[in-house]
């Protein structure tokens, strides 16, 4: 009996720096589509978007007061919001997934999930894993909202806290503050993770650092990927929609998108948004024998590890507020 053939050993990964079109679901998703597409046609295995990509980052609260306590003004743009966000239980995701499986293309895509198992009026910022069938395999929930993010999103749980296999490569992600957070990395490593997805809301600030770190500390590689936001951005079908645009800064979201190697050399060093439309498509070829070499000397869940001292619980449970048996 023949054996299968070994995984190919690279993998071309397509780097996004997205402007959303801010809480509009449609309208980004169809910018999404057409990312895809592109990257497809340039024979990406591989596509990243940064943390709330569809519908957006909530970049009004800071700049509007959002922790004023029953604020009319807060109300009515977090409904807008809850409304904008997505659901892919009601098929939200199928056209993403159909051009996905068109170019034989996985992709991770962060979106503000109104998650249908816990009522379907809460959000959460999840971070999604679509393979090259068009098949959603993992919906990771932001364990833990970052500041004035916790006045609209819920915290997560470790249900997605998955590996995908990619050719040779395994594949594992967390959504921005959430990749300085020990234990979850630990638990990616654990599963085998070589390359690792961090998505941002978009700002250079927040990868220039900790994506060579990570690549270092897991000897894989790491995939930091942030949207653009200008003021401009702020469409008048949001409510409030003058008084968020005079009070933000003119580029809320500037980008840093970029790979880092295991080494923690740069295979794509940060960029910033020039803040002109969305910054074009960039590529790169990871090799993953550059993983099997950085391993030689350092292995955070293999032989550079001590189970017998320390050891991590991962509780994927699935949080829910009803458990319905029926009789």
């Amino acid at each position: 009996m023949p054996k299968d053939p070994l995984p190919k050993n690279t993998l071309k990964v397509a780097l996004t720096q997205m402007a959303p079109v801010w809480l509009d679901r449609s309208g980004t998703l169809e910018k999404v589509t057409d990312h895809i597409n592109e990257a497809g046609a340039n024979g990406a295995e591989l596509i990243v978007f940064g943390e709330a990509c569809v519908p957006g980052y909530p970049f009004w609260l800071e700049a509007t007061g959002g922790a004023e306590f029953n604020s009319a003004k807060q109300k009515a743009i977090f409904a807008h919001y809850v409304d904008q966000s997505v659901v892919p239980e009601r098929g939200d995701l199928d056209g993403v997934c159909a051009a996905l499986k068109k170019h034989k293309m996985a992709a991770y895509i962060g979106i503000i999930e109104r998650a249908q198992n816990r009522g379907g009026h809460s959000l959460y910022a999840s971070l999604v894993y679509i393979d090259a069938a068009g098949t959603i395999q993992s919906t990771h929930r932001k364990l833990m909202p970052t500041y004035e993010e916790r006045l609209v999103w819920s915290p997560g749980d470790g249900h997605g806290l998955s590996t995908h296999s990619l050719g040779a490569f395994t594949a594992g992600g967390l959504n921005c503050w959430e990749n300085w957070m020990p234990l979850p990395r630990a638990a990616l490593y654990g599963q085998g993770e070589d390359l690792h997805v961090a998505v941002w809301p978009g700002s250079v600030r927040n990868t220039e650092d900790v994506t060579r770190f990570l690549a270092k500390e897991g000897r894989s590689y790491v995939v930091s990927v942030s949207n653009l936001m200008n003021r401009s951005d702020v469409g008048d079908h949001i409510p409030h929609a003058e008084e968020i645009r005079n009070s933000l800064a003119d580029m809320p979201a500037d980008g840093g998108s970029c790979i880092a190697a295991p080494d923690g050399s740069w295979v794509l060093a940060p960029e910033q948004g020039s803040g002109a439309g969305d910054s074009p498509l960039r590529y790169a070829e990871l090799d993953h024998q550059h993983v099997l070499q950085e391993r030689q000397n350092f292995d955070p869940a293999g032989h550079y590890s001590r189970p017998d001292v320390t050891r991590l619980i991962l509780n994927k449970t699935r949080q829910a507020t009803v458990e319905i048996e029926e009789e």
